[in-house]
């Protein structure tokens, strides 16, 4: 049975789930020590507030408001879980875009800038080619499911070709793509806001609506909500979260099952040794930073393919926090695909939570919002607890050979010394019966 444990524990997934479940806990005792401090030092809050703040942190996803009495109830909150998922799903792309760059030996800091492209090329097809349902157009033709797929398709690829420009001088340039990455964010961001502006794309239907864009709904261009919307009555949750899980599988399928993810892992432990071994070290990072691109452009794509969400379109004084959340995700699931849809979707419950506290007691979206980056702060060292927990396992190791070798040398220094023991106690007879028998001769 201990044989068992410890092989247990000596696997890598367990390593990766046990150094995320332990980020995860620090994260929110620190947040619950930042609700207890700013709690005792405000006296309109009190000690009372403290615990339903903790209280929120932990279980906000399940709280259901206040009861007559004003005190929190919890339950299953149909409204919080889909708007988790909803939310969650392109925290999960932006998660995998990071990743598979990672496994590739690439920093993928430009997820902000390849979403914006993904989000701009979205909208602009979704809301430019006229459907049978549209409001926007008098007259329509264009099936709105078709619409909507070219709009999906189109900003996978333009995030993939903004994604591609960071591999491209990385691999031939050799610039660092971290630069690359933060110039091109930048570049996006101030491209975004241009093309926005002289279009006549902006919401002119809604009165008061300055900066945005017309939903894709206005268009009849909208993800089917698949059922969930039953499930998960009162939210926002969509089919959208079951295609950004389907990618998920496709990318772990990529990287760990087919040759073209052998030779992209290659290229991230080794380029140069990839190249001796014929794999052109070149392609593969600029493919990689081009699929990366891609799954950033699709998180865009369905967060505002949904239908009910609006897109703010005077970006150029700050990026989408979506594709730095993804760099959290990633690292909290140790870049592992499959692992970017749980941690995705615990981002997103900090996010449920952040609002419940802020709704339900008397803590202000700041203090919601310091809770929420502590936390994701220190679920990024994830991977440095893997690596001490790996450390740690080595060093019992090789004291445990050590202790072995020791007993070894022990035995054969036994085995030795007895040997000789009983070779001289021999000699000692042999020598004492002759002495014997020549003093009888004597005698």
């Amino acid at each position: 049975m201990k044989e068992k444990s410890g092989g247990l524990f000596a696997k890598e997934g367990t390593k990766t789930v046990i150094s995320s479940v332990i980020s995860i806990i620090i994260g929110m005792v620190v947040g619950s020590i930042i609700i207890l401090l700013v709690g005792l030092s405000n006296q309109s809050l009190g000690i009372s507030s403290v615990g339903e703040g903790i209280l929120l942190v932990f279980g906000g996803l399940f709280s259901t408001g206040r009861n007559a009495a004003g005190a929190l109830t919890f339950g299953f909150n149909s409204t919080n879980f889909g708007n988790m998922l909803f939310r969650a799903t392109p925290l999960i792309l932006t998660g995998l875009s990071v990743a598979i760059a990672y496994k590739t030996g690439l920093f993928n800091i430009g997820a902000p800038g390849q979403y914006l492209m993904g989000t701009m090329t979205t909208l602009l097809v979704a809301l430019s080619i006229p459907t049978g349902s549209s409001t926007l157009y008098e007259n329509g033709g264009c099936p709105a499911w078709l619409v909507w797929v070219l709009a999906f398709l189109a900003g996978m690829l333009a995030g993939a070709l903004w994604g591609a420009i960071p591999g491209l001088v990385k691999a031939y340039l050799n610039i660092n793509e971290v630069l690359a990455c933060i110039m091109c964010n930048w570049i996006a961001a101030n491209l975004v806001t241009w093309v926005f502006e002289n279009s006549v794309l902006r919401n002119t239907i809604e009165s008061g609506k300055t900066g945005y864009i017309y939903k894709t709904s206005y268009n009849g261009v909208a993800t089917a909500k698949l059922g969930l919307d039953k499930l998960f009555s009162g939210s926002q949750v969509n089919g959208g979260i079951l295609v950004a899980i389907i990618l998920a599988i496709l990318v772990y399928i990529l990287m760990d099952k087919t040759t073209m993810g052998y030779q992209l892992k290659a290229c991230g432990s080794n380029r140069h040794s990839a190249r001796y071994a014929g794999i052109s070290d070149k392609r593969n990072i600029v493919l990689s930073m081009a699929i990366s691109g891609a799954l950033a452009g699709a998180g865009a794509s369905l967060y505002y393919l949904a239908g009910n969400t609006e897109f703010f379109w005077s970006t150029y004084q700050s990026l989408p926090d979506a594709g730095f959340t993804g760099i959290s995700v990633a690292l909290l699931a140790s870049c592992n695909p499959i692992g970017c849809v749980f941690t995705g979707c615990f981002m997103s419950m900090l996010d449920i939570c952040g609002l419940q506290l802020t709704n339900l007691t008397a803590y202000n979206e700041y203090i919601t919002d310091v809770i929420i980056s502590v936390i994701v702060y220190l679920s990024a060292f994830s991977l440095l607890i893997r690596m001490l927990l790996t450390s740690k396992k080595k060093d019992d190791g090789h004291e445990d050979n050590a202790n072995a070798d020791t007993e070894s040398d022990a035995g054969k220094n036994a085995s030795s010394g007895g040997g000789t023991s009983s070779g001289v106690a021999g000699a000692n007879s042999v020598k004492t019966a002759s002495a014997a028998g020549k003093g009888g001769e004597a005698l």
